[in-house]
C-alpha cells in the first residue's frame, strides 16, 4: 500500500485563496515528513476522477485541499458502486469476522479547508474561526492522528452518491440551491438574500420517508429534514447536535411546519442546536432510510446541490478513516 498522501488540490475554491496559500501549507507538511504527491483539479467532478484513478494504482491516503465541494468529490472516489462494501466489518452476528485484507482497503482522508469552509472539521476543531479549522487539520496530519469515520449512501434513480457530513431536503435545500443558481457571486449577501426569499414563498412540504422499524411513511409536511453523519452545516450551523461520526447510525433531524414567524423566532437556534428542542421537532438515530417520492427533489449535500429522487440511505460503518 502505497503510503504517501495524495493532495487533490482545488486552486479555485475560496474564490481563489485556495491556489495562492497552498504552496506554504504543503511545505509545512513536507517539513513535518509527511510523503506528498499533488494533482489540481481544474473543472466541477474533476476530483472524483483523480481519486478513483489513484485508489486504483494503490494510493490509500488522500488530502482534500478546499472546500466542502472538494472533499465530496473525493469521498464519492473512494466508493465506487464496485467498492462500497469492501473494507469494512461481516456484521452477520455470531462468528463474524473481519474481511481479510480489510484494513488496506479504508482509504484515509485529510483536510486543508483552504476553500469557503469545511463544515465536517467543524466537529472536531475550533468552532470559531475557518482559521481555527486550518490549524486543527494541520496539527492532526502533523501528530499522524486519525479515527474511523462512517460513510452514508444515497441510492437515488439514477445510481448512488456518498457523504461524510449531511443531506437535507426542504427548506435548507432550498435556500442553498437559490444561493447556488442565483446569488453565488454575492457571497454571503447572497445567502442572506436567499434566506429571505424563501421565507416569503415559504414552502412546506411532504417528503415521504420511512424510518427504519416503522410500517408507514411519514406523509406529514415539514419545513425540512436533514440525515446527518456530523453535526454542521454551512460552517457554524449545528443542524444535528446529536450526531457522531463513527456510530454506525444515521441522525435524522425533522422540522415540522413552523410558520415565517415561528421560524424567524427561532433562525438563532439552528446555530445553537437547540432547535431539536422545539415541539415541532423530531430527531432519531437509525440505520436505513426509505424514500417515496414522485421525482427529483432538490438536496444538499456536503454543501454540494444537487436535484435527485432519492430512495434510500444506508451506512457503511468506519469504512473511512479521517484525520482530524
Amino acid at each position: 500500500m502505497n503510503e504517501t498522501f495524495l493532495a487533490i488540490i482545488n486552486p479555485a475554491a475560496g474564490g481563489g485563496r485556495c491556489g495562492e496559500r497552498v504552496g506554504a501549507a504543503l511545505d509545512r507538511l513536507r517539513a513535518a515528513g509527511i510523503a506528498l504527491e499533488t494533482a489540481e483539479t481544474r473543472a466541477a467532478g474533476e476530483a472524483t476522477r483523480i481519486a478513483r484513478e489513484a485508489y486504483g494504482r494503490g494510493y490509500r491516503k488522500f488530502l482534500a485541499v478546499g472546500g466542502d465541494g472538494t472533499s465530496f468529490e473525493i469521498v464519492n472516489g473512494l466508493f465506487p458502486e464496485s467498492r462500497s462494501q469492501e473494507g469494512r466489518s461481516q456484521v452477520s452476528g455470531a462468528g463474524s469476522q473481519e474481511v481479510p485484507g480489510a484494513e488496506e482497503q479504508i482509504p484515509t482522508l485529510g483536510f486543508l479547508p483552504l476553500g469557503t469552509g469545511n463544515s465536517f472539521l467543524r466537529d472536531f476543531a475550533d468552532r470559531a474561526s475557518s482559521a481555527g479549522d486550518l490549524e486543527h487539520a494541520m496539527q492532526a496530519l502533523e501528530a499522524r492522528r486519525s479515527r474511523p469515520c462512517d460513510v452514508l449512501r444515497l441510492a437515488h434513480k439514477d445510481g448512488a452518491i456518498y457523504y461524510t457530513n449531511l443531506l437535507s431536503v426542504g427548506f435548507t435545500a432550498d435556500v442553498a440551491a437559490l444561493r447556488h443558481r442565483r446569488f453565488l457571486a454575492l457571497g454571503q449577501f447572497g445567502y442572506l438574500l436567499s434566506i429571505f426569499l424563501c421565507l416569503v414563498r415559504l414552502d412546506r412540504r411532504p417528503f415521504p420517508v420511512r424510518l427504519e422499524g416503522q410500517r408507514e411513511f411519514d406523509l406529514r409536511r415539514c419545513l425540512f429534514l436533514t440525515f446527518n453523519n456530523s453535526k454542521f452545516t454551512g460552517g457554524t450551523m449545528m443542524i444535528a447536535p446529536d450526531a457522531v461520526t463513527d456510530d454506525g447510525l444515521i441522525e435524522y433531524v425533522r422540522w415540522g411546519p413552523i410558520g415565517r414567524l415561528g421560524l424567524i423566532r427561532n433562525l438563532a437556534t439552528l446555530y445553537d442546536g437547540t432547535h431539536t428542542r422545539h415541539p415541532l421537532a423530531e430527531r432519531q438515530a437509525v440505520r436505513r432510510v426509505e424514500f417515496q417520492l414522485d421525482g427529483p427533489v432538490d438536496v444538499m449535500v456536503d454543501g454540494e446541490v444537487l436535484t435527485l429522487e432519492c430512495r434510500t440511505i444506508e451506512v457503511l460503518p468506519s469504512a473511512l478513516r479521517v484525520v482530524v
